[in-house]
């Protein structure tokens, strides 16, 4: 890793320099852990006495402000410019073009120019691999999978037969695009499989967090819509569209046949029944349980979830229901004891 100066930096992220530009980085630190010769970043007020108090040769902020005296990057977002600088100082180091030795590639599979396949890897029949991408080591792909152009798969990564993936996607460890959906017809109390013959479709710029589970459709599409992220540990069902741009934060767990509109955020370990529509902006905060429809754009809370300021004010009101229960109390004995007194 190269040093940079802040002059340089504060060109490639379209941030302003206050102090010396010509000051020379060698890294990026927390707050509490850089020295001199590192940058940090301050973007959440929670953490002003450490940034103040940090040892940084630079600060990345998004208000002067603070911080004078100090040498700094100025940025109207600084986590967003933060990204860019990481990507400058710690580019990413992507294995060489070949196929390993150990790896099984099926003779009509293609290999795109440029692309990686690991160690102990499984191609199938008729698979198409885009140039420039890599299959780490001990993924599986199966028959008439297509992978595009600078995907990266990383180790243990199944892509069952017939999915597809698109273009500049990231599939972290031990993801799975292609399994079964839960399908199952319950006939004299007994549970027969339903045959899965759909396939899922991930579209361009996603990433699938480590562990990741996506069905394939009882019939037709699973789709995943360009440029969403999606945490670790998240199942997405048969037939679940998720819209573009959509987020899906740890644990969460979508029903099948569910849609979800375009930027969809859904907090960590909240869940929605199957056969449902969220509307394009939806929120789904942590741990609500979707149980109806959303409106484009609504905030929604709790089990089962409603308006956010609905379940904010049901939970204000089960918070006092002890007090309330001391007041009816007291107002029963007085009642009791003007009776008695009649």
């Amino acid at each position: 890793m190269s040093a940079h100066t802040l002059a340089e930096l504060a060109a490639v992220v379209g941030a302003t320099v206050v102090g010396d530009g010509s000051k020379r980085v060698e890294g990026v630190r927390p707050l509490e852990d850089a020295g001199p010769q590192h940058l940090s970043f301050y973007h959440n007020r929670r953490y002003l006495d450490a940034a103040q108090a940090s040892r940084a040769g630079a600060l990345l902020v998004a208000d002067a402000t603070p911080f004078p005296g100090r040498d700094l990057l100025v940025h109207k977002d600084p986590y967003a410019a933060l990204g860019r600088i990481l990507e400058l100082l710690f580019p990413a180091a992507l294995p060489p073009a070949g196929v390993h030795a150990s790896a099984v590639v099926a003779a009509s599979a293609r290999i795109g120019e440029g692309a990686h396949v690991g160690a102990c890897a499984a191609i199938g029949e008729r698979a198409r691999i885009g140039a420039g991408s890599v299959v780490g080591a001990g993924c599986a792909i199966g028959d008439d999978v297509e992978i595009g152009e600078g995907t990266l798969l990383h180790p243990h990564v199944v892509v069952e037969s017939g999915c597809r993936v698109g273009a500049r996607c990231i599939l972290h460890a031990g993801v799975v695009v292609g399994s079964d959906g839960f399908g199952f017809a319950t006939v004299e109390g007994v549970h027969r499989k339903v045959p899965q013959v759909g396939i899922v479709v991930v579209e361009d710029d996603v990433e699938l967090g480590a562990n990741v589970c996506v069905d394939r459709a009882a019939l037709g599409v699973t789709r995943i819509g360009r440029g969403a992220k999606v945490d670790n540990l998240v199942q997405i069902a048969h037939n679940v569209q998720v819209g573009e741009h959509s987020l899906l934060v740890a644990q969460v767990g979508i029903s099948g046949s569910t849609q979800l509109g375009h930027h969809v955020v859904m907090a960590g370990q909240s869940g929605a029944a199957g056969h449902l529509r969220l509307g394009a902006g939806t929120v789904v905060t942590a741990q609500a349980g979707v149980m109806a429809d959303t409106k484009p754009g609504e905030w929604v809370s709790g089990i089962p979830a409603r308006p956010q300021r609905d379940w904010m004010r049901a939970m204000a009101n089960l918070f006092r229901l002890e007090e309330l229960r001391r007041r009816v109390k007291a107002l029963e004995e007085t009642i009791r004891q003007m009776r008695g007194k009649a």
